[in-house]
């Protein structure tokens, strides 16, 4: 059977969460690189499949093609059930998609590569103000999403209970990501015990950005 095409970028928090999900659930696909700092995204052939000239992208067998890093992980949870990402209670649904939207709606949108470059090159950002700028909107969201992490009778070995979730999934990749611009992680204890926890597991080794074939050195 023809496997679903990954459009990935090894440094790309999204990509990393959608190659999480895709370990978990024991999906091959296959990787195809797009390098986003040389504009690889935005050539004909990858717009003509994404318009928005963003990873991830996932192809299906069938052409079809899914965008949209959350879209593509419920779509995976919807068609491969097990594990399950999301819990089968509503109420419970509605706590992990918090958690994971908290990281995935709050803190990437105004920290991922377009709007640093935008700092760059409009306002004359130099490295330590787009640094700062990365740090200041971690932790405006990492001291509540702690907080409730901490607080909350709901939150096991993971996020969510005893199995990794879509908010494993999301925090995973933003710890990842805050390590590139020394985000202190000593004010979140909680996230650091859940992300240490899951980056034990096979899935998320497999899936981290130091092992994909477009790596490159820090």
């Amino acid at each position: 059977m023809k496997e679903p095409i990954l459009h990935s970028y090894f440094r790309s928090s999204t990509s990393y969460r959608v190659r999480i999900a895709l370990k978990l659930k024991g999906v091959e696909a296959e990787y195809v690189a797009h390098h986003l700092r040389h504009g690889e995204q935005r050539a004909d052939a990858y717009l003509a499949l994404n318009p928005q000239g963003l990873v991830p992208s996932l192809e299906l067998p069938d052409g079809t093609v899914l965008t949209q890093s959350l879209a593509i992980i419920e779509y995976l949870d919807e068609t491969v059930p097990e594990p399950p990402l999301l819990p089968a209670d509503a109420k419970n649904r509605a706590r992990v998609r918090s958690l994971a939207q908290m990281i995935a709606c709050e803190i990437h949108p105004v920290n991922n590569l377009r709007i640093l470059k935008h700092l760059r090159q409009t306002f004359g950002a130099d490295d330590a103000a787009v640094a700062g700028w990365f740090r200041f909107w971690v932790a405006e969201t990492f001291a509540a999403l702690e907080q409730q992490l901490a607080d909350s009778g709901a939150t096991g070995t993971f996020c969510h209970g005893e199995m990794p979730s879509l908010a494993d999934i999301c925090l995973v990749a933003q710890v990842a990501n805050n390590g590139r611009f020394d985000v202190p992680m000593e004010p979140y204890p909680t996230i650091s015990r859940i992300y240490e926890t899951c980056m034990a597991l096979p899935a998320f080794i497999a899936a981290s950005p130091s092992n994909q074939p477009d790596a490159e050195n820090p």
